[in-house]
């Protein structure tokens, strides 16, 4: 007499046993859980700094507040994959230190257009401006909308200080020099005639020039250009991913 089983008899009765099932899926993402966040516990931080990495300027964060506002992200991502045909389009694979003052962060999935993780310095200020203006001058095919305005309206931040001070209470690291001199900051990074005093001492990279090309006035669309001039270029990516996979073979 044949006492075996059927094969896959067992995995039948745990199909038809809803309890059962739902009992198993428990266990078994709980273990798949506690392998992927107990880790982390053992971490002082998950993310590890490079050199070069610094917070946003006010004129930066104005202007990346801007770029969150007309919703540029639901269209331009900014996260190049570490895939051969991304790393040959845009640029060196996205480093997880160049998003850590990112709050939200812009990496996204879906892009209607390019990603923008590199783009600064990728054109001229005159080029963004035009773009902006009226893309489909530059581009025939793009469904982008025209931002023309932003180079009309003038750039205003309800209190700059406050806006530095609440990004530290999340973890970035704006000194108390930083917060006293954010308004004037603002001014000075798009008035080159004007005295910035030590403002490229405390933000290194900082570009500082009128974008728009007007020099009368600090618009919002100044305030735009000085955010996407600055993606990908504080970083040497290049040695910073030599550091990361170092720093992940001393972590195994």
């Amino acid at each position: 007499m044949n006492t075996a089983k059927e094969p896959g008899s067992r995995h039948k009765k745990i199909e038809r046993n809803v309890t059962l099932l739902a009992a198993l899926t428990l266990v078994t993402v709980a273990i798949g859980g506690l392998v992927q966040i107990t880790p982390l516990f053992y971490l002082d931080n998950t993310i590890e700094k490079v050199d070069g990495m610094r917070p946003y300027t006010p004129l930066e964060q104005a202007g990346r507040d801007i770029y969150v506002r007309e919703g540029c992200y639901t269209c331009h991502s900014q996260m190049i994959r570490p895939f051969r045909d991304e790393v040959e389009r845009y640029g060196h694979y996205s480093l997880a230190a160049e998003s850590m003052y990112d709050h939200p962060f812009q990496w996204g999935s879906k892009r209607t257009g390019p990603d923008l993780a590199r783009v600064g310095g990728r054109y001229s200020d005159e080029w963004h401006v035009q773009h902006l203006r009226n893309p489909q001058s530059l581009v025939p095919e793009s469904i982008m909308p025209q931002y023309g305005f932003l180079a009309d309206t003038e750039l205003k931040v309800a209190d700059p200080s406050a806006m530095l001070t609440a990004l530290t209470r999340v973890g970035v690291p704006y000194s108390d020099r930083d917060i006293e001199m954010a308004e004037t900051d603002i001014q000075a990074q798009a008035d080159p005639d004007m005295d910035a005093g030590d403002l490229a001492e405390r933000y290194p990279k900082a570009q500082i020039r009128d974008f728009d090309g007007n020099p009368d006035v600090v618009t919002e669309m100044d305030a735009l250009l000085s955010y996407l001039q600055m993606l990908g270029t504080l970083v040497d990516v290049n040695s910073a991913a030599a550091q990361e996979e170092l720093a992940e073979e001393k972590g195994r």
